[in-house]
């Protein structure tokens, strides 16, 4: 039977007397070690108070950060040109990111002030003529507005100092067409007389892309006045790569090879199902080829697709360690429609479903794979936005993806609420660091609409000072992370005797080692759970998250979960 509380009063005041005289129901036991951990050294509990009726009652909650050095990480994507700017010019640059490490993970685990991320995904750095620069011109050196190679090898040094692993974004299906290969490639074909055929062992480059003689329908776009027509699927500016071509293999190996010297921890792949579009056995095959070169140059390098289609997990049967999951992202993905509850089908139970059926797929295509879910990206529009501004929801989008397996993904500024929609420039506005203080400011994108670009919550200087804010709710969120290992890795379960269905019940066996997450996705009800504790082999309540004052509590063996709040137990 279901059973409903309100507000901050329990149904009767015997219940509420039971938790105050009871021993110590939250903060027994202590977080799983291993070898490969990372210790907080200080008291392994933060002890918090909750409200009774108005009573304070103690509560003893889970604080040793227990990080373990493999790759299911918590990673923060950066837009590099509008994250900080570190020379004044208003662009954002490598130098700027170096000076804001210690706001993504300090390296200090005694401290609470850091986001706790352990994985940076950098888009594009290569240079490229186009603000975003997804169309290279040079794939082995920095864009001079990011800054330098040295750059980017102090990086490097000082994010292996915090324990954060660096990917970089790779375009392997398409250049720019400033790129010398086909620049040599269309003045080739300009020069070629009528009555001949293009000839590799003349030109090699012209191998490297799809030239097609005569107009073509479609993608397809003169080069230059030549008689030939190369294929150009995401735009004119970015003509396709032949990936069967092995020449081009062998460039991207080195070019792979480069990078990982550098000190790159990986990559993550861009645009991988267009590589042969629509045809998903072909760009696997790309896949498996890319990733045996990269892991027998580096075995425990991590590589991501994009790959924005249903059939994504289809991609991890190349070795490949995730592919992205587009499910669960943007105002109609899972965890948007969870969290809105316009539909009641998608609730608490539909969620955990969800997760399940997403780790039994991807384990039927590898057993290594690693999921790799995010609430926004560079592509989409920005969550605050389309959950309009509304900070509880934005809380709690953050808080279901931080109960999510495998490696997440938090786009810079969603932490803090921004943000933007339309044009792809809007939703990569510039990160607000101070209200007051413009030092490391970004001017954003050239051809970014401020009317577009909506900022409704403060800014970081702000939010870091506010306990209540959008970014300490992340930072717990993340935090929960770094204290629980089962979180990201562990076999899930589904508690079916939990017959409410607005409320997402899951065990996450890791090692030997058993969470249960509830989480009450109404977003006015609270709600209570009763689970026996024998049966579920748990104790009590070890870590919570919370996007309002009243916060969940443990009777004996029922769990009061306010409005969008989430515990853990063990």
């Amino acid at each position: 039977m279901r059973k409903r509380f309100f507000g901050k009063k329990l149904a009767t005041s015997a219940l509420a007397l039971l938790l105050a005289t009871s021993v110590a129901l939250s903060g027994c036991g202590k977080s799983n070690k291993s070898d490969n951990t990372k210790k907080k050294p200080a008291n392994d509990k933060t002890t918090e108070k909750i409200k009774i009726d108005g009573e304070e009652v103690p509560a003893q909650l889970q604080s040793t950060l227990n990080v373990i050095d493999d790759k299911n990480r918590n990673f923060y994507e950066i837009f590099v040109g509008s994250f900080c700017d570190s020379d004044g010019d208003g662009m954002g640059d490598i130098q700027g990111i170096i000076s804001k490490l210690d706001y993504l993970n300090d390296g200090d685990d005694s401290t609470d002030t850091d986001l706790g991320i352990n994985g940076i995904w950098l888009m594009p750095i290569s240079p490229s003529p186009s603000y975003h620069k997804y169309d290279i011109t040079d794939y082995c050196d920095i864009d001079k507005a990011y800054g330098s190679l040295d750059d980017f090898k102090q990086l490097i040094e000082e994010c292996n100092k915090r324990g954060i692993k660096v990917i970089i974004d790779l375009v392997m299906n398409h250049s720019s067409i400033g790129h010398p290969w086909f620049k040599e490639a269309r003045e080739y074909l300009q020069n070629l007389p009528d009555d001949k055929e293009p000839d590799a062992s003349e030109c090699k480059y012209v191998n490297y892309y799809t030239f097609k003689k005569g107009e073509q329908t479609g993608n397809y776009y003169q080069a230059g006045t030549s008689a030939y027509y190369y294929e150009g699927v995401f735009s004119q500016q970015m003509p396709d790569l032949n990936l069967g071509n092995p020449d081009v293999r062998k460039e991207f190996e080195d070019i792979a090879k480069f990078w990982l010297d550098l000190g790159a921890a990986g990559f993550r792949l861009d645009g991988a199902k267009e590589y042969y579009s629509g045809e998903t056995d072909k760009n696997i095959e790309v896949l498996r080829w890319f990733n045996g070169y990269v892991k027998s140059v580096k075995p425990d390098a991590y590589i991501v697709a994009e790959t924005w289609c249903a059939d994504y997990a289809r991609y991890v049967e190349s070795g490949i360690d995730s592919a992205f999951d587009f499910s669960y992202s943007s105002f109609d993905g899972n965890i948007s429609l969870v969290t809105q509850g316009v539909d009641p089908a998608y609730n608490g139970k539909y969620f955990a479903t969800a997760l399940k059926n997403t780790q039994d797929t991807l384990a039927g295509y590898s057993k290594d794979a690693i999921s790799a879910t995010f609430v926004g990206n560079h592509d989409l529009n920005r969550a605050a936005h389309y959950l309009a501004f509304d900070e509880n929801k934005i809380k709690f989008v953050h808080g279901l993806l931080g109960i999510m397996n495998g490696c997440t993904y938090i786009y810079y500024g969603d932490e803090i609420g921004i943000g933007g929609t339309g044009a792809d420039e809007n939703k990569r506005s510039p990160m607000i660091w101070s209200s007051t203080d413009k030092t490391g400011e970004c001017k954003g994108p050239i051809n970014m609409d401020k009317n577009y670009v909506i900022n409704k919550f403060a800014s970081v200087e702000e939010q870091e000072k506010d306990e209540t804010s959008i970014l300490s709710y992340v930072k717990q969120s993340v935090k929960l992370r770094n204290i629980f290992p089962e979180i990201a890795r562990g076999t899930i379960e589904i508690l079916s005797d939990v017959e409410d269905g607005d409320i997402f019940a899951v065990s996450k066996t890791y090692n030997d080692s058993k969470i249960i997450i509830l989480a009450n996705t109404d977003k006015e009800e609270t709600k209570a759970v009763t689970l026996p504790r024998e049966k579920n082999n748990y104790t009590c309540i070890q870590g919570m998250l919370t996007v309002g004052e009243d916060k969940p509590y443990q009777v004996e063996d029922t769990i009061v979960l306010p409005p969008y709040s989430i515990v853990i137990l063990k």
